[in-house]
């Protein structure tokens, strides 16, 4: 079956849509500044396609529980319940097909990102027999997968990074369909980023955001401005799903509302000379003497009691009557609980940290792979030996492994010290063949040839480490000369050596 959402109109007046099929097996990612119309956007595309297919709603602002009245959605106050009967009622989500909002507005924050991380942990976990489709639209997506740690802590952080990762990156065989949205594609995961095949991008004004979002649509510089001048409600559109070249589109009009404040200036009351200032002090002493109210929003109109019923009551087995059977042939007795397995003891043997990084960094075509994947792989390293790795999160590890891969986590520490301090500072993706210059500056050997530098920058293009080594001229980390021969030498500035 295929289905396509209306989203709006093109520049031509023609309808722009969306094929849903597509959309279920390739995932969205919406980009917009506040203002943007990017909530529009995300509301317009659920009521589209209610009905047709299972909704499920990650919303910090309680910006979509409004789609109850409307379109029967389940609202879950996620202040009401407690951790677990938040994973049970994910679980039963999937198992009932229920569209649900799951309402964070009433916890702080890291509060939010735990309760949401639960909630995509359990849906992603559901059994095999409840793997049914399922849009999944987390809003404020960079709160719940930081590019930076911030200001939560590790636990949680490495929590959320793994659902929304799980999400994007293995929830399409599970029937789950990722749309994230987010005000800053800058501050959100690259990972959690790059999955996504579509993209709908909205007005945005800061650089590194357009830049990012011109990347995604295959754009260059200058037709990035054009992102800068869209107006409110007013989308690029790219993927398999929408166009297979960037459309715009003006996001039609949508049957509910947020509960935000309204939009439009409002004429200030008319009060006279005197009569607001004693209004807002009115027996202002005896007010803030009394206890303050709990901040808890009226509860949204009962939807679909029947499927309320399902989500929140305790699941029943159903009873097994006994019936007559020969007397050869008794009923199997149902399998003793499965022992959870015990924790695994770290062996005398198994090593550091650092030891697993550079077991991958030097296995064949380690710097042609991706870093999630390598990130992966020493997780899964770390947990079977037994090794404690929570302390390294994926920008500690992208270090380690250049340290490893360059060869200067060999070098004695002194050495190794004032090299690492020389490249504070440089992009990820360049510091491993830095490390490699700086080591050889640093210790009088021969500079790497272009292959080597082409292996540590994991590509085999020279026209990549042309301009590998032209961005670093350009930061002043390094000095280019090249002869008439083609010779080329390489100073770095920091040591005033040459080889």
């Amino acid at each position: 079956m295929t289905a396509t959402i209306d989203i709006g109109r093109g520049p031509d007046g023609q309808a722009i849509g969306i094929d849903l099929a597509e959309l279920l097996a390739t995932r969205l990612l919406v980009q917009g500044n506040s203002g943007s119309g990017k909530s529009h956007l995300l509301r317009r595309l659920l009521e589209e396609c209610a009905g047709q297919v299972q909704q499920i709603i990650i919303d910090p602002e309680g910006d979509f529980v409004t789609l109850a009245d409307a379109f029967g959605h389940v609202v879950i106050d996620a202040g009401a319940y407690s951790p677990r009967e938040i994973e049970e009622l994910a679980a039963r989500v999937r198992q009932h097909r229920a569209s649900v909002v799951l309402a964070l507005d009433e916890l702080e924050v890291e509060a939010q990102i735990r309760c949401a991380a639960l909630f995509l942990t359990a849906l992603f976990d559901a059994p095999r027999e409840h793997w049914y489709p399922a849009l999944v639209v987390v809003d404020e997506a960079q709160m719940f997968a930081p590019a930076a740690a911030g200001e939560m802590n590790d636990e949680t952080r490495r929590l959320t990074l793994a659902a929304m990762t799980n999400l994007m990156c293995r929830g399409r065989k599970r029937g789950l369909a990722g749309i994230v949205a987010t005000q800053r594609l800058a501050k959100l995961a690259k990972n959690v980023a790059a999955e996504a095949s579509n993209f709908l991008m909205g007005r945005t004004f800061l650089d590194i955001d357009m830049q990012r979002a011109a990347d995604l649509l295959g754009m260059d510089r200058r037709q990035a401005e054009r992102i800068r001048d869209l107006q409110r409600g007013q989308f690029l559109g790219l993927g398999p799903a929408i166009s297979r070249r960037p459309v715009a589109v003006h996001v039609g009009a949508v049957q509910t509302s947020g509960r935000g404040g309204g939009q439009g200036l409002i004429p200030l009351p008319d009060a006279a000379e005197g009569a607001m200032e004693a209004l807002l002090t009115d027996r202002l002493a005896e007010a803030a003497t009394q206890a303050q109210p709990l901040r808890r929003p009226p509860p949204p109109p009962p939807p679909r009691a029947d499927l309320e019923e399902a989500l929140t009551q305790p699941r029943v087995l159903p009873e097994v009557k006994p019936t007559a059977a020969p007397a050869e042939a008794p009923a199997p007795s149902p399998p003793p609980p499965r022992p959870a397995p015990a924790p695994l003891a770290p062996a005398a043997d198994a090593g550091t940290p650092e030891d697993v990084v550079r077991e991958i960094a030097l296995a064949e075509g380690a710097a042609s792979r991706p870093a999630a994947a390598c990130f992966r792989d020493f997780a899964i390293r770390c947990r079977q030996r037994g090794i404690a790795s929570a302390h390294i999160d994926l920008t500690r590890f992208r270090r380690l492994f250049a340290f490893a891969i360059s060869g200067l986590d060999q070098i004695e520490d002194s050495t190794r010290a004032a090299i690492a301090a020389v490249a504070e500072g440089v992009e990820e993706d360049l510091l491993a063949p830095y490390l490699a210059i700086l080591i050889a500056a640093h210790c009088g050997h021969a500079m790497p040839d272009e292959d080597e530098l082409a292996r540590l920058y994991g590509s085999a293009s020279p026209s990549r480490v042309r301009r590998l080594l032209d961005h670093l001229e350009r930061q002043g980390r390094i000095v280019v000369r090249e002869d008439f021969g083609g010779e080329r030498s390489i100073t770095v500035p920091a040591f005033n050596a040459a080889a």
